[in-house]
């Protein structure tokens, strides 16, 4: 079953901000993400930001993150932040994401 893939705004406009090899990295892993959603890592409770509940999986050697949640009454992914762990700012930024959306 091939999951459907969708985009936090922000997140679709980091992948336009990198550079084309690391483009083409991240969007191998998210097709992979639509085939098997569930190899991601689960994320739980990074440095009292709550991600319960979503996933990450690593591209470019571990230096981007991509986070996502698994829709599974939609068959649907749904990503909510794309970048480094510099600092911890790709979970501080999904952390917003979800507190926004909520």
């Amino acid at each position: 079953m091939k999951f459907k893939i969708i985009f936090h705004p922000d997140a679709a406009r980091k992948i336009s901000e990198l550079d084309n090899r690391q483009k083409s990295l991240v969007l191998k892993q998210i097709k992979k993400l639509s085939l098997t959603p569930g190899n991601g890592k689960q994320l739980g409770n990074k440095q009292g930001l709550d991600l319960s509940g979503y996933r990450k999986m690593y591209a470019d050697r571990k230096k981007i993150r991509i986070v996502y949640k698994i829709v599974k009454k939609m068959i649907l992914i749904q990503i909510i932040a794309i970048g480094k762990r510099d600092s911890m700012k790709v979970y501080k930024k999904a952390a917003n994401r979800i507190q926004d959306n909520a």
